[in-house]
């Protein structure tokens, strides 16, 4: 073990009483943070007699990410079992809602020796993929002992993640130097993290612009659509803690037959915008309640999961959140792929290049504020054209750049020929 990986291990040792302390604070608001804390350590049983090939999503938009490559993994390899490792609870429930019992799940663990040795025991992976920038010193270093082949996929990395980086040189450059091989997003991405140290890069594409609703998404859409009644519905997709506020306020302007499908990003926080809208006096309805969207109803609850696709197909013009504040954004592909006009506040760093693309080429637009925000729904709304051409131009941006996942399933495939 290398000096800077030996004091790495320490602190990290020294931490891990706070991150026990972290999990009991989370859970306070997601009491699933409690379960299976032992995996955190380590501690899972062996699964199968089968191989496994490994994937490690963190949360929600890695495990939504993943998805199409677990497909083509399934059906490349039928014989091998796939496991989905992930960090949070929202992660792994997503797993569980896309894919069942079809695939294994675990916790990954703290990156202690000990405790990812006895990961790599219980599982014995003959490959592991590692979705968009999660490097694990100790876990790399192990995995390049035991010989199995890492793979980082989808990834991405910013300058100023780079920048963070490399003041731990000796460190990022021994775990870039374990991988594999890189498939990153973009030229960019590659190009940092080939300045990093990882060796074999190659650029292989957004794989989120692979991700197309399933007919069963469609279906859902339709029925919220009927439930809907007909009015003009806004759609505030992914929002964060704050926007509720915001959206609120470009929803007090605008026309009274408006309808708000408001769809909160994290689960944990559907009681506390339930609690905002009744503060607010505003009449609601929630997506639990399972009932069509009665006259006097402002706002239509989101408080599911799994069901963003169909929100974005029953809606006529959609917000994608996390960007009105400096959150960095979510994903705006799903309601490009499915043909929606889409909004996004001034903060999109997280998804800069794919933002930018899309407003140049007309399929979204960029709002600065709540008054920015009600402009711009009330035009769309007066201008169905022009929600037509912008629908349009989206769909043909996400087809132009599809085809990520079989290029990664090439790299995979290759990093398990390599062990072959």
């Amino acid at each position: 073990m290398s000096a800077a990986r030996a004091l790495y291990t320490i602190v990290l040792a020294a931490l891990t009483p706070l991150a026990l302390l972290r999990l009991a604070w989370r859970a306070r608001r997601q009491p699933d943070y409690l379960l299976h804390v032992g995996e955190r350590f380590g501690g899972h049983p062996a699964h199968t007699d089968a191989p496994v090939i490994w994937i490690h999503a963190v949360s929600v938009g890695e495990t939504h990410a993943a998805q199409p490559l677990v497909q083509a993994l399934r059906a490349a390899h039928p014989g091998h079992r796939i496991l989905l490792t992930h960090t949070t609870p929202t992660g792994r429930r997503t797993g569980e809602q896309l894919f069942g019992d079809t695939v294994m799940r675990a916790y990954l663990p703290y990156d202690l020796p000990w405790a990812v040795r006895r990961f790599l025991e219980a599982f014995r992976p003959q490959v592991g993929v590692l979705m968009e920038t999660e490097l694990w010193p100790n876990l790399l270093a192990h995995c390049r002992r035991l010989a199995i082949p890492m793979v980082l996929a989808n990834a991405r990395m910013s300058e100023r993640s780079a920048r963070g980086y490399a003041r731990i040189g000796r460190l990022s450059r021994e775990a870039m130097t374990a991988l594999s091989n890189v498939g990153a997003q973009t030229q960019s991405d590659a190009q940092r993290i080939a300045a990093l140290g990882a060796v074999r890069v190659e650029v292989t594409g957004n794989l989120k612009f692979d991700r197309t609703p399933t007919s069963a998404d469609l279906e859902l859409g339709r029925v919220l659509r009927a439930r809907f009644g007909g009015r003009f519905v806004f759609l505030a997709a992914s929002t964060r803690e704050g926007e509720e506020e915001q959206v609120l306020d470009a929803l007090g302007a605008m026309h009274g037959d408006t309808l708000l499908a408001l769809v909160p990003r994290h689960p944990q926080r559907f009681e506390a915008v339930a609690a905002l809208l009744a503060k607010r006096g505003i009449p609601f309805q929630r997506r639990s309640e399972d009932q069509p969207v009665r006259a006097d109803t402002r706002v239509w609850l989101g408080d599911s999961m799994g069901e963003l696709f169909a929100c974005y197909a029953a809606c006529d013009v959609a917000f994608v959140g996390g960007s009105l504040l400096p959150l960095g954004g979510q994903n705006l592909l799903e309601a490009l792929a499915l043909g929606r006009p889409v909004l996004v506040g001034p903060h999109t760093f997280n998804f800069e290049q794919v933002t930018a693309s899309a407003v140049n080429l007309g399929a979204a637009l960029r709002v600065d504020d709540p008054l920015a925000l009600h402009r711009a729904v009330s035009a769309l709304q007066r201008d169905p054209e022009r929600r037509r051409r912008m629908g349009e131009a989206g769909l043909a941006f996400v087809q132009e750049h599809s085809g990520a996942t079989a290029r990664t399933l090439a790299l995979v495939e290759a990093a398990m020929a390599e062990r072959a």
